[in-house]
């Protein structure tokens, strides 16, 4: 059975890492960009680490610039405006795709696990992401693709998605499932 202890990504200066560094910790994997209506969740991601880090909690950052190119710029311009703006200390990696053609085998892997759960319908951005993706594609919501930044994946100590939060989840909501599995 594969786990996410199986997969070698790159890091934000092009280093292969081994997933396995992160084994028994529980991890929330999350596609971010510097551009986007969700990019204020940078201050609750790294609030909710800096609570849970030494609980065995990692946040595994990978910038998209696949929805609306709202992750410009190289990987150092993108980690100094996270540092500058957000003061994130949470590993942040390559910029990767993780939809289509080009997508990277961890986000296969994640979304074969866990398909789309669904916008939160009280959030005020559902509407405008709805509208834009209805008219993309009338069916996206039986697909398994991310939908947009800031989508979230949870991964127990063992390696496994537990969960898959959209970007309009609550993120108190979020971390009260991390607490479960801590």
């Amino acid at each position: 059975m594969t786990t996410i202890y199986d997969f070698t990504v790159k890091g934000k200066t092009g280093e292969a890492i081994s997933l396995s560094q992160y084994k028994g910790k529980v991890l929330l994997v999350v596609n971010t960009a510097s551009r986007c209506g969700f990019t204020p969740q940078y201050k609750e991601l790294e609030a909710m680490y800096e609570r849970l880090h030494d609980q065995g909690f990692e946040i595994l950052d990978f910038p998209c610039n696949q929805f609306g190119g709202q992750a410009p710029g190289t990987d150092q311009e993108i980690t100094e405006f996270c540092q500058l703006n957000y003061q994130i200390k949470f590993p942040q990696f390559k910029k990767t795709e993780v939809n289509g053609a080009n997508e990277n085998p961890l986000y296969t892997w994640l979304k074969s696990q866990k398909g789309f759960a669904g916008f939160d319908p009280a959030h005020p951005i559902t509407k405008v992401l709805v509208d834009i993706l209805s008219k993309a594609d009338p069916d996206y919501e039986k697909k398994t693709d991310i939908k947009w930044n800031f989508t979230k994946f949870l991964i127990d100590k063992e390696g496994k998605v537990v969960a898959r939060f959209e970007p309009t989840e609550d993120l108190a909501k979020v971390e009260k499932q991390i607490k479960a599995v801590l």
